[in-house]
């Protein structure tokens, strides 16, 4: 019998297939990104300087977060893979490697960031406001970046083996614990009520967050070790390397990784352009930024999903499910992401008032919905068909794509815009429509070649 046919993610209805396994992920991922939302919406009610500081943190943070990136999408291949092929036994390895070493990756990181965190901020920002409310959220979130980079890899490790629907609980129940904590920790008063609450401002906004990454982390860490997964791991395998398996975490990835650190890269050099109009414009961003975010979610479940199917189907060389499923992925994806943009485009006021009342900050706001939300159909197709990369572990072309939409394209627009023809601000709000065309381009042409079809890890 082979792995296909043991696997049954691979028999049936592959479209149902992948809808059961994607929707509980996108679930998830919708409850994940809610502690963003949840965080920026109480930290609305602040300032616009605590909703500016907290932006700038997270630009800089999401950089550290290209190591996550580079495991991470190293083990999506190597678990899909091995789970199609039925090696259990491998499977177990690499699933213990990626928790150990994310954890000791993260640690790393973490040390050189808190050391470099400070002047980071004052490149981005001379507001000392902005600065002490970044300092203030960013610190703890530092710190606790091992636990949220294992937390991240035991939802990925159960959707590989897929089991989409504990993940999904997992977050259900984390995210209920960072809502109910947010307005606790945050105001003297909690709002809307008459109870006292602890005022820490914008620390108790990340204090929330890193307690709820903390109980996902073990409630899914404690499913993992106790036998009620389809693989158990063993608390031995988690105290040593394997450099064998190491190897491959950082290599597989590795062009992922550079991929995502390009497009943060970018992303600060974008927030550099978009200082130069104020506090108000930066405020507007981290508010389209956390909406962005959550409009992903849909596309990056039906993404995990596809990305395990795609994996298990050609561990089992069944290249025409493959393909069948990432077709699938690119349209899902795109009527989904056309939906959103619609409601958002009817909308745009009502959805920035959910965040903050300050109306300049709103105006601005509004045009860059208009302009910038409905870009996301074509990044919801890109995505879909990129499966095929996640999951052979042929993740060159999403490099490619990074480098042509936003270095060739976005980037010199943008200097362009503001440094030498001094146009207003709608101009960085076209920058991302012009470099999702570019993306576009690049996924579609990789994927055609074929070179996915005939990778193995």
């Amino acid at each position: 019998m082979k792995a296909a046919e043991q696997n049954e993610l691979l028999t049936g209805n592959l479209k149902m297939n992948l809808i059961k396994l994607a929707l509980p992920t996108s679930i998830g991922y919708a409850l994940q990104s809610m502690y963003d939302m949840v965080d920026i919406y109480w930290i609305g009610k602040i300032s616009a300087n605590a909703v500016a500081g907290v932006t700038v943190f997270s630009t800089i943070f999401w950089i550290v977060v290209v190591l996550n990136e580079i495991i991470g999408s190293s083990s999506i291949s190597l678990l899909t893979q091995s789970y199609g092929k039925n090696d259990m036994e491998r499977t177990k390895r690499i699933l213990e490697q990626t928790l150990t070493f994310k954890m000791l990756v993260a640690v790393i990181a973490g040390i050189i960031i808190s050391i470099i965190l400070e002047p980071l901020l004052r490149f981005f920002s001379k507001d000392e406001l902005v600065i002490k409310a970044a300092l203030d959220y960013g610190y703890i979130r530092i710190f606790f970046l091992p636990i949220m980079f294992a937390s991240y890899s035991v939802n990925t490790a159960l959707r590989c083996l897929g089991d989409s629907k504990t993940p999904m609980n997992i977050m259900i129940f984390s995210s209920l614990v960072n809502i109910i904590l947010d307005p606790v920790f945050m105001f003297d008063k909690i709002p809307y009520t008459n109870i006292p609450g602890l005022d820490m401002g914008v620390f108790g906004a990340a204090l929330a967050t890193v307690i709820s990454t903390v109980v996902a982390f073990g409630v899914g860490l404690f499913i993992l070790i106790n036998g009620k997964a389809k693989i158990k791991i063993d608390l031995k395998g988690l105290l040593k390397l394997d450099w064998e398996i190491d190897k491959k975490l950082l290599t597989i990835g590795l062009p992922n990784g550079i991929e995502v650190l390009m497009r943060n890269l970018s992303s600060m050099i974008t927030l550099k352009f978009v200082s130069t109009y104020g506090t108000n414009t930066v405020a507007a961003l981290g508010i389209g930024s956390k909406l962005l975010g959550f409009a992903f979610t849909p596309i990056m479940g039906m993404s995990s999903g596809s990305s395990t199917m795609v994996g298990q189907a050609l561990g089992a060389d069944e290249i025409d499910k493959a393909k069948e499923t990432a077709r699938f992925s690119a349209l899902a994806d795109a009527v989904m992401m056309g939906l959103f943009s619609l409601a958002a485009i009817l909308f745009p006021e009502e959805i920035m008032k959910l965040f903050i009342n300050e109306k300049p900050v709103i105006e601005i706001g509004i045009t860059m919905i208009r302009i910038l939300i409905p870009s996301l159909i074509l990044a919801g197709w890109a995505i879909g068909l990129g499966c095929v990369f996640t999951g052979s572990g042929h993740n060159t072309p999403f490099l490619l794509a990074s480098i042509v939409s936003r270095w060739i394209i976005q980037i010199p627009f943008l200097y362009l815009s503001t440094n030498i023809l001094n146009l207003p601000v709608i101009a960085v709000w076209l920058s991302f429509v012009l470099s999702e065309i570019g993306e576009v381009a690049v996924v579609l042409y990789h994927y055609k070649k074929g070179i996915w079809k005939a990778t193995r890890v």
